[in-house]
């Protein structure tokens, strides 16, 4: 049986291979960006007194910096954006007292910070965590909080306060991020009429930079045609770069994705002291995915791998009898989970 040492190993590879992949994204930008920031590149250096500076000088001047904020910026808002796409919305002990009342008491078992608790407001039974660089999010579904009964959500809780502890939420949160813009997932402007105005800007202050590497009168013809041709190739380039990468980052969650769910069940059966409730509980929700309600292609996206089982809060309809199917490649067979706790039922016995 997988232990959590092995867990953090493969964690700490996954971190190490999401900055390398965030390094790569940021000074690919910079490069593609370099003829139209060599007018700003000159000013600041003249204004500084560093004309002479190597271009890997001023590469680590903007690389380092960008790749900070980043980072953060990709936890913050691929946090948010998880919840929003659940439409989870935070809870206390005044709206729920039982429900925040486990959390607390199994997080001091656990001897960690008690995350904060948000509930989705949807039939459909699920749970998954969210982690940040210094505090994390359980959520659980309204139809989750029905249909299990106390000892199954203690083991259900249990589960996702592993995840927490054991890191893997903030790295799977982390790592959701590029995967997410590339197939749209996210908004990242808020509106659609607010993203065009943005760009529109940006287009806009990259025309007129391009007078520092265009041999022409900007507004003219040849000015427009020349700057049209290096943004498709900047464009296109990084598109590719940006798709290899984000295939990449899913391969590398997805496998991430099976590995931990082994541990956050052995080790949330271990903190409930009940591995049979947390099998129960799998079985019990597994087995109310076989019926959907809903047309799958209102369905939740990006969340799949961070939840407890595979499907995600996605209430499906069921258009072609017999050929539903959930989809498990970021999870182990909820069969298999079953087996694993039950043997570990046997060994505290």
């Amino acid at each position: 049986m997988e232990r959590d040492s092995a867990l953090t190993s493969r964690i700490l590879l996954m971190l190490a291979l999401i900055l390398a992949v965030d390094v790569v994204l940021v000074a690919a930008g910079a490069y593609l960006l370099a003829p139209w920031l060599a007018y700003p590149q000159a000013v600041v250096a003249g204004a500084l007194g560093v004309e002479g500076a190597s271009p890997l000088a001023w590469g680590a001047a903007v690389v380092l910096p960008v790749l900070v904020v980043f980072v953060w910026a990709q936890l913050r808002y691929s946090r948010y954006e998880l919840l929003a796409e659940v439409d989870a919305k935070t809870v206390d002990a005044d709206s729920h007292p039982e429900l925040v009342g486990r959390v607390q008491r199994l997080a001091t078992q656990a001897s960690m910070q008690t995350p904060t608790v948000a509930v989705a407001d949807t039939d459909v039974p699920n749970s998954f965590a969210v982690g940040g660089l210094t505090n994390a999010t359980i959520v659980v579904s309204e139809g989750l909080l029905d249909r299990l009964d106390t000892d199954e959500l203690d083991a259900v809780l249990g589960h996702e306060l592993a995840h927490v502890r054991n890191r893997d939420a903030t790295v799977m949160t982390l790592a959701s991020f590029v995967p997410a813009v590339i197939s749209d997932d996210f908004d990242l402007f808020g509106s659609r009429s607010f993203g065009y105005l943005f760009w529109g800007g940006v287009l806009f202050a990259l025309y007129l930079l391009s007078s520092a590497f265009i041999d022409a009168t900007p507004f003219t013809l040849g000015y427009t045609v020349s700057f049209a041709g290096m943004l498709v190739i900047s464009v296109v380039l990084g598109g590719i770069l940006l798709g290899a990468i984000g295939a990449l980052l899913l391969s590398l969650s997805q496998h991430l994705s099976r590995y931990r769910e082994y541990v956050a069940d052995r080790s949330g059966a271990v903190l409930s002291g009940n591995p049979a409730a947390l099998a129960s509980a799998l079985q019990t929700l597994d087995e109310s995915a076989a019926t959907p309600t809903q047309d799958a292609r209102h369905h939740y996206k990006g969340i799949e791998g961070l939840c407890l089982l595979p499907y995600g809060f996605a209430e499906q309809v069921d258009e072609n009898p017999g050929e539903f199917t959930v989809e498990t490649r970021s999870h182990p067979p909820t069969a298999k989970r079953i087996e694993r706790l039950q043997q570990l039922e046997r060994e505290m016995v």
